[in-house]
């Protein structure tokens, strides 16, 4: 029999009698999913702006398999985290990890037994089911890469935006304004998705008729913003125990700075090493390049 066919045939029996056991034998839903789902309005709401993400095709293609990689505790706790930052479904995410995966199964059998066989060998059916296991463990996890990056690009967002919001309630309370009306101003001047979060959070507070540092603690913990926190417990303090709220927003919106700065000199020096890596290698490839062929004369004259 062909190889490939052989490959093939083995890989897609392989799959069916996976994808049989889990449907004869599906995943035990939690108690508090099976709650949620059959009363979805009892959610509380979220202060965080949802992203439109619905998934591509990848999102599509893996979705029957979404009960498999849910069962084996994906995704991880932090990337849950990261997942609520940006607003988007898990299941979604679930779905493109299981995509992934199948690719990693698949996609290196195939071609290790195509080279082989036009080579004229056999690979036989260690090396392609273990590189099919290795490629499907690794890939399952770089969408959580992906999320890992993009949300972290969002919290680096609401720091630049949390910022210039602390400059402007200062320039606000400096008018005359009180704190409430200081940080409501300021968030209407923003704009980005930053700022509409800031702007839901105060929003959420004064049509629940609530302290405004209440739905900004909120938000610092969905976001996983120290900075956000701490500027919702200046603002209590001043709330509650009249502290000087002016002040304390100018010396975090100080503090934001200088790290902002940091982070930039820090990306700059990174960036610096990366270029100086391929000088480095055009480098050692001119001394080969110089040295062979003394080195071939040597060995020739021995």
């Amino acid at each position: 029999m062909n190889p490939v066919l052989a490959a093939v045939l083995g890989v897609g029996t392989g799959l069916g009698l996976l994808l049989a056991v889990f449907g004869f034998r599906p995943p035990r839903v939690p108690l508090v999913d099976a709650l949620a789902a059959l009363h979805p309005a009892s959610e509380p709401p979220t202060p965080l702006t949802t992203t439109a993400h619905e998934g591509g095709w990848a999102s599509r293609f893996g979705r029957r398999l979404v009960p498999a990689v849910a069962a084996c505790g994906l995704p991880l706790p932090a990337v849950r985290r990261d997942l609520r930052v940006l607003g988007r479904d898990v299941t979604v995410h679930r779905a493109e990890q299981a995509t992934s995966a199948l690719f990693g199964l698949l996609l290196p059998p195939l071609l290790l037994t195509a080279f082989a066989w036009l080579a004229g060998g056999n690979p036989g059916v260690v090396w392609p089911v273990g590189a099919g296991v290795v490629c499907a463990a690794g890939l399952m996890f770089v969408p959580d890469l992906n999320v890992r990056a993009e949300a972290n690009k969002r919290r680096e967002e609401m720091r630049h935006t949390l910022a210039a919001f602390c400059d402007l309630s200062v320039v606000a309370l400096s008018g005359g304004a009180g704190v409430e009306q200081a940080l409501g101003d300021a968030a209407a001047t923003l704009d980005g998705h930053a700022a509409q979060n800031l702007r839901r959070a105060l929003s959420t507070a004064e049509l629940t008729r609530v302290p405004p540092w209440g739905p900004l603690r909120q938000l610092g913990e969905e976001t996983d913003v120290a900075e956000l926190r701490e500027l919702a417990a200046s603002v209590a303090l001043a709330g509650t125990e009249g502290a000087k709220v002016r002040t304390s927003l100018a010396a975090k919106a100080s503090a934001l700075r200088t790290r902002q700065l940091a982070d930039a000199q820090g990306a700059a020096g990174q960036a610096t090493e990366r270029m100086s890596l391929p000088l480095v290698v055009l480098f050692a490839g001119f001394l080969i390049f110089l040295g062979y062929p003394a080195l071939a004369h040597v060995l020739d004259a021995l």
